[in-house]
C-alpha cells in the first residue's frame, strides 16, 4: 500500500513562546512535503491579522503550499473579499473557506450587516474571483446546528455546487464514522476521492474529549479507559501513536490517499504517524530567518 499524501493545519500564534512552537512545529513537519499546510482562524475572527502574518511567513520561509483560512464572521462582504485580495497578492493559491464560529459568548452564528450569510454565499463569490484552488468542511458526525438527517451532506454537496475543489472533515475517533459518511456522500451524488479525512492525533486525551464534546463527536468509551490505564503507565504517547497509525491504515485500506492532520502546533506525535504510515523526510530545511 503506497504511502499516503498529507496536509497539515496549524493555528497562528498569540505570544513569542506559542511562535517559537509554530516554527518549530513548521520546521520539522515541512520535509515531509506535505501537499499543503493550513491556517486557522480564531472564532469570531480575532486572529485575522495573525493569520494573515502566519500564512505569508509559512510561504516565503519554507516554500510550503499554505491555505488560509478564511470565514465570514465579523466582516462584510467587501472586508472578507479584500482580505482574500491581499492572499492572492501575496502568492497564496489556496483558501480554506468556512463560516466560521461565533464570537466567544455569542452563542449560536448571526450574519455580519452586508456580510455572507453562510459558508455556501462565501464559496461562491470566491469561486468568482478565480485566484483560489477553495477547500471547505466537512461533518461525518451531525453539526451541532445541522437541520436533520442527511443535513450535512446535502450541505455539503451545496459547497461543492458553489465551487469547492475538495472538502476537510472534522476529526473523528473511528474510521466507521468516516467511511458511513462518504459512502453517504456518494450516494448523494458527491465525488467521495474529494473528500479529505480529517485526523486529530491525541496529545492530551483530557484536552481532546473537551474538544470533541463541543464539537459533537463521538467519544468511544473504549478510548477513555485505555488512556486512564497509559497514563497511570506512563505510556500516553505509545499508545496515541498507535491508535493514530491504525485509524489512519483503516482509511488507507479503505482507499483514503490524503490524510489532513490537526497538528495543535505539536509536531512530534504527528510526524511519528507519519513516519509509520511511510511517509518520510524528502528534504531538510532552515529555520525561519
Amino acid at each position: 500500500m503506497p504511502a499516503p499524501r498529507v496536509s497539515f493545519e496549524f493555528f497562528p500564534p498569540k505570544s513569542l513562546e506559542a511562535s517559537f512552537r509554530l516554527w518549530d512545529t513548521v520546521r520539522m513537519l515541512a520535509p515531509l512535503s506535505p501537499e499543503f499546510v493550513s491556517v486557522t482562524y480564531g472564532a469570531g475572527g480575532t486572529t485575522r491579522q495573525l493569520t494573515h502574518e502566519a500564512v505569508t511567513t509559512i510561504g516565503r520561509e519554507f516554500g510550503l503550499n499554505v491555505a488560509a483560512h478564511l470565514t465570514c464572521v465579523d466582516a462584510t462582504r467587501d472586508e472578507t473579499l479584500a482580505i482574500a485580495r491581499s492572499y492572492a497578492e501575496a502568492g497564496v493559491g489556496e483558501i480554506v473557506a468556512l463560516r466560521g464560529d461565533p464570537p466567544k459568548g455569542q452563542g449560536r452564528f448571526a450574519p455580519h450587516p452586508g456580510g455572507f450569510a453562510d459558508s455556501v454565499e462565501l464559496i461562491a463569490a470566491l469561486r468568482d474571483m478565480g485566484s483560489f484552488t477553495l477547500r471547505v468542511g466537512a461533518y461525518p458526525e451531525p453539526h451541532p446546528e445541522a437541520a436533520g438527517n442527511g443535513a450535512d451532506v446535502r450541505w455539503l454537496k451545496r459547497k461543492f455546487e458553489a465551487g469547492a475543489d475538495s472538502a476537510i472533515t472534522q476529526f473523528f475517533f473511528e474510521a466507521e464514522t468516516f467511511l458511513r459518511f462518504r459512502d453517504a456522500c456518494a450516494r448523494d451524488g458527491i465525488d467521495a476521492s474529494r473528500i479529505v479525512p480529517g485526523i486529530i492525533p491525541i496529545e492530551n486525551w483530557t484536552g481532546i474529549r473537551r474538544f470533541a464534546q463541543a464539537a459533537g463527536a463521538s467519544i468511544p468509551p473504549l478510548l477513555d479507559e485505555a488512556f486512564a490505564k497509559a497514563a497511570r503507565d506512563g505510556r500516553e504517547q505509545l499508545l496515541a501513536t498507535a491508535i493514530c497509525t491504525e485509524l489512519c491504515d483503516t482509511l488507507m485500506a479503505e482507499g483514503v490517499e490524503h490524510l489532513h492532520f490537526y497538528t495543535l502546533n505539536r509536531a512530534q506525535l504527528t510526524r511519528d504517524v507519519c513516519h509509520a504510515l511511510g511517509v518520510t523526510a524528502q528534504a531538510q530545511l532552515q529555520n525561519v530567518a
